[in-house]
């Protein structure tokens, strides 16, 4: 639809939780009442969709699909984190339409938004293989109040010495400035480390060295 009004040449496919509005093309007649009525039309990242639905089930306890929460999307910070001035002191009105998601993805969209914004997440950390390495570690994160949900450790693939472990910990922990607490601790005792993200990995040293 966007292509249609604009006039542009965006691609369009691939997989989207807003899929009551993924058709492949727009209807003649929704065409001309969207360019009579519709003043702005905006695109928004999937992740900012993801968000949005997140926001209205925490906040509103409203349950709403992909396609529905398009609008809150639209008023929320872009990717980058930048505010959107443009509605700065307006009251804005956002229809939602629908409340047909998976709940399965649902659940998806709740963990993925939690692990977006730091309060849940996974660390993979070389640890030397004898008694009490464990231990020391787990207690940075009980210093900086984070709990431990599950911990495995890998001893043979991907670990350059038999004398070494690769443990990886998920855990969870208030928020993302007591995550870089965590993370700045555990770069000051030495460990070399990389955290899992949704985006991809940052680390401090590189688990290979």
């Amino acid at each position: 639809m966007f292509d249609r009004i604009k006039g542009a040449n965006l691609p369009c496919g691939g997989d989207t939780l807003a899929e009551g509005i993924a058709v492949k093309e727009p209807g003649s007649i929704t065409r001309q009442v969207v360019c009579g009525l519709v003043d702005e039309m905006r695109i928004v990242a999937e992740a900012i969709i993801e968000e949005a639905i997140s926001l209205l089930l925490d906040i509103e306890k409203t349950v709403v699909e992909g396609a529905g929460a398009a609008g809150l999307a639209t008023l929320l910070p872009a990717k980058n984190g930048s505010p959107r001035p443009e509605f700065e002191g307006r009251k804005i009105g956002v229809i939602l339409t629908g409340g047909n998601i998976d709940p399965r993805f649902l659940a998806n969209v709740i963990l993925r938004n939690l692990a977006r914004t730091g309060k849940i997440g996974r660390i993979s950390v070389l640890l030397d293989d004898k008694v009490g390495a464990l231990h020391n570690l787990s207690g940075i994160f009980t210093r900086n109040g984070a709990n431990i949900i599950e911990v495995s450790h890998q001893r043979i693939f991907g670990v350059l010495s038999a004398k070494s472990t690769q443990t990886e910990i998920e855990y969870e922990i208030r928020d993302s400035e007591a995550l870089d607490d965590l993370l700045a601790e555990i770069e000051a005792a030495g460990y070399a480390y990389e955290i899992m993200t949704i985006s991809g990995r940052r680390g401090s040293r590189s688990l290979r060295h």
